[in-house]
């Protein structure tokens, strides 16, 4: 379709910007979020705002395009009721915030398809699933009953899964109590863990109750073997079968025996580190119900390591993203916030993924797409285009179904410069060991000006 003339303009100069918007109101249009707030809801009701214009002025702070929730508000045309809206977002239920990430996810996955399709699968025949927790940080201490404490106030946590063949979150699970153990939270993914599904996770999810719930839904998985649950009993020889670039590749049939008495037959892959982990330990165990004929254990390997990826998106989530707003004191709000900030990941990840698609020679070239430049992109030019640009323009791109989106999307996207807004990763730290020092010593300040001038500090200064 041809473009707007004034968006034309902003195609060849922004075309991340343009992106942004049209994947915006394909993952969260208005009258969807209503909708879906309708049929979530449990205990609200829509008195003075709609669900999607709070949801709308939290995405502006998740992008960074306003630094608060006060400062999102007061730049609206509506003239919102600053109270009202406070007063919506700290009873926001977290049924709703996870309906949010899962619909806007599945809004999502059929525009994101076709743009990955030239990437190689994670695991042949399976569709992969990464699961970690995630807390959120100390928020300030506004509300009243914590102005005399003197530690830190954690809003909640929640479980995120995250698919990173398509570079989406999927789901989250939000909890208000932040001292609640992430694993709890569980039941709720596992409820759509299906037969073809491949979860990863780490070892603070090797619980029985987690490995047989999976096994019953037909489900295979990489679970990362705690130290005392859940206890498997060897059954078999450990025999060497191969190695990888971390160490050598061990493997080990275990038997695994829940409450009720049955017993489910696992692989135990067994890593050793050619260097030890953080913490020190040489050795790593896995446990797997995937069938040697589809994940050799080297494989099983490979793949657990690869779930760092996720570790990788939450990082671009704080780095790039506003999903820690520390003046949300209130478990609801700050939950509200950090799913909105999915949502825009999300949004980014889609971006990503349509430049990658217009640019091959990129991938080629080892030119790697840094969220957080693609972030900055949108928040330099996202505030002027809306204003130049008319809501009957955008409305026009409703109609498109999710694959002539795709192919909307290759096409700005060709306008992009990869190089721009690439990755510039930095080498390893040296690891120095500093040792105890005083707190006279580690209270002592210089005037970095004169340190540079001298090439020295001088210890009587």
């Amino acid at each position: 379709m041809a473009f707007d003339a004034i968006l034309e303009r902003f195609v060849k100069n922004s075309p991340v910007s343009v992106m942004a918007r049209l994947v915006l109101q394909r993952a969260v249009s208005a009258e969807w979020m209503d909708s879906l707030f309708e049929a979530h809801r449990k205990r609200q009701y829509t008195r003075e705002l709609l669900f999607s214009t709070v949801v709308e002025l939290m995405s502006v702070v998740a992008m960074g395009l306003r630094p608060s929730l006060h400062a999102a508000a007061k730049a609206t045309e509506g003239g919102t009721s600053i109270a009202a809206l406070y007063e919506k977002v700290n009873r926001m239920e977290p049924d709703l915030v996870r309906a949010l990430v899962r619909g806007s996810a599945q809004r999502l996955e059929p525009v994101v398809q076709p743009l990955r399709t030239g990437e190689k699968p994670w695991a042949e025949g399976y569709r992969v699933r990464v699961m970690d927790g995630n807390h959120l940080p100390a928020s300030e201490k506004r509300l009243k009953p914590l102005r005399e404490f003197r530690g830190a106030a954690l809003p909640g946590h929640s479980l995120v899964v995250y698919a990173p063949e398509q570079g989406l979150v999927v789901d989250v699970v939000p909890c208000e109590d932040a001292h609640a153990q992430e694993r709890t939270l569980v039941a709720a993914v596992l409820e759509h863990a299906q037969q073809g599904d491949l979860w990863i996770a780490d070892r603070n999810f090797s619980t029985t109750r987690i490995v047989f719930g999976l096994e019953d839904r037909h489900a295979a998985f990489i679970i990362r073997e705690h130290g005392r649950t859940p206890s498997p009993t060897e059954v078999g020889k450990r025999k060497r079968v191969g190695r990888v670039e971390t160490g050598v590749v061990f493997e080990q049939p275990v038997q695994v025996e829940d409450d009720g008495g049955r017993l489910l037959t696992l692989r135990r892959i067994e890593l050793q580190l050619d260097e030890p982990t953080e913490e020190g330990e040489p050795l790593i165990r896995l446990l797997t119900n995937a069938p040697k004929e589809k994940l050799s254990a080297e494989k099983v390997a490979c793949l657990y390591r690869k779930r760092w990826s996720i570790e990788g998106m939450f990082q671009s989530l704080e780095s790039a993203l506003h999903s820690e707003v520390r003046t949300l004191g209130h478990p609801r709000a700050a939950l509200l916030a950090f799913g909105t900030a999915v949502v825009a990941y999300n949004i980014l990840a889609v971006i990503q993924a349509a430049v990658e698609a217009a640019h091959p020679e990129a991938k080629a070239e080892g030119i790697e797409l840094s969220p957080f430049f693609v972030a900055t992109e949108v928040q330099a030019t996202y505030g002027g285009m809306m204003i130049a640009v008319g809501d009957d323009v955008w409305t026009a791109f409703d109609e498109q179904s999710p694959l002539q989106l795709s192919r909307t999307l290759i096409r700005i996207a060709q306008h992009a410069q990869p190089k721009r807004l690439r990755k510039h990763p930095r080498g390893p730290k040296k690891k120095t060991k500093k040792g105890y020092v005083s707190g006279r010593t580690a209270r002592q300040h210089v005037a970095t000006a004169r340190v540079l001038a001298s090439g020295r500090i001088d210890s009587t200064s």
